[in-house]
């Protein structure tokens, strides 16, 4: 009797062990169904190694290449060593936006190979840099950073006796403020200039009205795409004076006629006819 139970007893343990094992390979071969395996294209593009802050010299073991999908490629990747070290590994690059470990390195967050991180490094082709004279009013209480756009309004007396105030240049990119160019910076500087991005001729401009008036910076906002118009206030409109229009008022016509009374002529008045 006991040899017929202990036989049971394996039958059951045997035919519980094969279902457990027949459920699992239903259960990987259901999931394998399931999951579909995308295959995403890739490319290699360099980041960093380490935090970076603004004017540090990024070189060859500051980087390494990770892949990247293709279809999110930050614009200014750099994806081989010639492309970011085209000088060489000696000939660095400086960085001008702080960057974390393992952030990408793109074009604009680092200088040309050799430059340093000054205001040179940050003008465009053919803009030149002009300083601007601000205190703590003209330049909008010191909440200027480089890299901020301005609206730049001159105060002064015109040709003709009118003090007014004029909007003579607008979105002005900022890209300094003193003697930093640090995009990175947050904590408000009241600053005594700022340095502007300018083509050479509004530069001269810029250099006329700062010698015959006073500028006064109006801060653009970040996501604002509007351009201001031409704005010109004097005292008349802020205070709203209106010129009074003077109409000439006709004489009325007298038409006469003259007679001669011995040696004396003398004009009597007649209704005019025409």
């Amino acid at each position: 009797m006991r040899i017929v139970f202990a036989l049971v007893l394996l039958v059951g343990l045997g035919l519980s062990g094969f279902a457990v094992y027949m459920a699992r390979d239903y259960i990987t071969a259901v999931e394998a169904q399931q999951v579909q395996v995308v295959s995403v294209p890739t490319r290699d593009i360099y980041v960093v190694n380490r935090a970076t802050r603004y004017g540090d010299r990024l070189t060859a073991d500051d980087v390494r290449l990770v892949s990247f999908p293709e279809a999110a490629l930050p614009e200014g990747a750099f994806h081989t060593a010639d492309a970011l070290f085209p000088k060489g590994p000696d000939v660095t690059r400086a960085v001008l936006r702080a960057m974390e470990p393992n952030e990408a390195v793109l074009a604009s967050k680092v200088t040309a190979p050799g430059e340093d991180a000054g205001v040179s490094a940050r003008l465009g082709e053919g803009m030149r840099a002009f300083a601007i004279n601000v205190d703590v009013s003209s330049g909008v209480s010191g909440f200027l950073r480089p890299g901020d756009r301005v609206d730049v309004y001159w105060s002064g007396t015109m040709p003709d006796d009118r003090n007014v105030t004029k909007l003579i240049d607008t979105n002005v990119r900022l890209v300094a403020i003193d003697q930093s160019a640090d995009e990175d910076r947050n904590e408000a500087v009241v600053a005594r200039t700022v340095t502007v991005e300018a083509t050479p001729r509004d530069v001269a401009a810029l250099a006329q009205a700062q010698n015959t008036g006073r500028l006064s910076l109006s801060l653009v906002g970040a996501n604002d795409l509007s351009v201001a118009q031409g704005i010109e206030v004097d005292q008349r409109d802020l205070l709203g004076i209106v010129d009074e229009v003077q109409v000439a008022v006709e004489a009325p016509r007298v038409c006469t006629i003259r007679t001669r009374r011995g040696a004396d002529v003398v004009e009597i008045p007649v209704p005019c006819t025409n």
